[in-house]
Parts: structure tokens; sequence; C-alpha cells
């Protein structure tokens, strides 16, 4: 089976429609599929329901299917750095499904695994606990969340062999593993696609069985926050903090 497509366009082809859900890896900037997210806008499908840690920021990542108003709801953690984000969600026109980070991040990996639901302390008492079901064990209350079985993964790996064994660069590791185990189909973009046997088995994060298609390209590597310090004169001495 050929997992390996020319660009993100045949890759999602056929399986893209209104409605569906989406389970994006990335966080902030850092490995996101923004080829795969391009060709979504591109595809023009509408109504989507979009399961990510944030919607990356205006005019990149997931931010411009905010943009064309191609989601109907986002199940997030965090909504900072975008804008249109906050306006739309504000102004009720972007539904939105609160969840804490590491809960979000269960909730994909028990729908990798197979796993309906899993009861957690974290929301207890806030908003997050609202309408779910409350159970108690040893004398603490936990909450039910269920997990995320999404119509199809988007994810962004850094090197891939033709079988769709991944391997994240540091960081970029975060939502993209449980993203992609959680989909019906799995869409990956990477940087690099190496001949088969060349990877070390030790180095895959991911088995290429959760892997469906497969395509490589070029990445902008946007910085989200720069933060610099003012150059020191030449000859001068900084002053310890």
């Amino acid at each position: 089976m050929n997992k390996v497509y020319p660009d993100a366009k045949a890759a999602l082809d056929g399986l893209l429609r209104d409605g569906m859900l989406i389970a994006a890896g990335g966080f902030g900037l850092c490995g996101i599929p923004e080829l795969l997210i391009a060709a979504i806008r591109e595809a023009g499908v509408r109504e989507l329901t979009v399961a990510s840690n944030n919607a990356g920021v205006d005019g990149f990542g997931l931010g411009v299917l905010l943009e064309t108003r191609q989601v109907r709801k986002m199940m997030s953690s965090y909504v900072g750095e975008n804008a249109e984000f906050m306006r739309q969600y504000l102004s009720g026109e972007l539904e939105l499904e609160f969840n804490p980070q590491g809960t979000l991040a269960e909730r994909m990996r028990a729908g990798g695994a197979g796993i309906p639901g899993f009861y957690t302390k974290t929301g207890v008492g806030t908003v997050v606990a609202e309408g779910k079901e409350h159970k108690d064990f040893d004398g603490q209350t936990y909450i039910l969340e269920k997990g995320i079985f999404a119509d199809l993964s988007i994810v962004k790996a850094w090197k891939a062999d033709p079988t769709g064994n991944l391997v994240f660069r540091k960081t970029s590791r975060n939502f993209n593993v449980p993203a992609a185990t959680c989909g019906k189909i799995c869409v990956a973009e990477v940087e690099e696609i190496v001949p088969a046997g060349s990877l070390d088995p030790d180095a895959i994060h991911l088995p290429g069985i959760y892997v469906h298609r497969l395509i490589a390209g070029p990445h902008e590597k946007r910085i989200e926050q720069r933060t610099t310090r003012k150059r020191e004169a030449a000859g001068s001495t900084p002053i310890p903090a």
C-alpha cells in the first residue's frame, strides 16, 4: 500500500466533508501541520469541529481556518495569541469546549486506544465539570471525560519512512502522537522521507500502522513569540543579575 502522496491536496482527496471532526497536532506554532491546514482551507469544507491544543495565531496555523469561518467548534485548552479566536468566541460565532491540557491529550490518547471514557480529578468543582458524570473513588470525586474519536487526524513530524513510521523532533511530539492515533484516518506531513529501514527502531515515536497517508514539503517554522535582549556595547562589562 503506497502511503506517499505528492502534496497535501492529493493526500486529503476524498477525506474531507462538511461537519467532520478533525484532530490536529501541534502546540502553539510548534509541530503544526501547516501544509495540510492550508489544503483544508483551499478545499473549502465548513462547519468543522477541530480538536487541538490551540488555534495557532492570526493568519497562520489553524487561525487561517477561523478567518474563513470554516470552523464551527474548537475543542482546546488554550485560546491566547489569537485575536480572531477570542473575537469569534466572545461574539458567539464560535463554539468552544474548554479542556485542561492534560485532559485533552488523554482524551485523544484514549480514543486512539479504543477507550470510550475515563475518570479524572482535573476540573472537579469548576465549569469544566458542569454537565459531566461525577463518581467517587476512595472518598475523592472524579469526573467522566470521553475519549476523542476523530474522523481525520492531521499531524506534522520531522522524518518518516515510506511505511509511515514517524520521528518527531523535540517538543513537536507534544499533541502530535495522541492526535495521530485517535483519527479513523491519519495524514502526516514531514520534512523528509527517508528510505525504509534507515530509521533506528528505537528512535521511532509513532509506528506506521497509525499513518495512512504521508507527504513531505517545506515548512515555514514561524516563531510565535520572539524575545530578545539589547546587544551589549563593545567593550562593556555586563552587570550581574
